[in-house]
């Protein structure tokens, strides 16, 4: 039959009621300093930094489950994470990660 849609079910109006759940927050921070990305995964086996690849180092935070993206600029970006708490928590970690570097260095 022309403009028959076969065994289609006929459309009726239906009131979804979806659910939600927060899978992953995505986070910009900024430093505000220019970072050595070499030096950093030098000190770090938790942060993989391959330029030819990616022009940012990749820190991947165990606790809380989080990854970072490092720039060169100081800008990074948190992904993964669940709660803005756990958001804190892990630039947290990657800001102790450079203080401990720049300590490093200046001594």
């Amino acid at each position: 039959m022309a403009g028959s849609r076969g065994n289609s079910p006929v459309h009726k109006h239906v009131k979804l009621k979806p659910t939600y759940q927060v899978v992953n927050i995505v986070t910009k921070a900024k430093l505000d300093i220019e970072l050595d990305l070499y030096g950093l995964a030098r000190i770090s086996h938790n942060i993989d930094y391959e330029p030819e690849q990616f022009p940012g180092a990749i820190l991947k935070v165990k606790d809380p489950k989080a990854s970072i993206l490092l720039f060169k600029n100081g800008n990074m970006v948190c992904a993964g994470a669940r709660k803005v708490s756990d958001v804190k928590k892990a630039i947290d970690k990657a800001v102790d990660l450079v203080n401990q570097y720049v300590t490093s260095k200046s001594r």
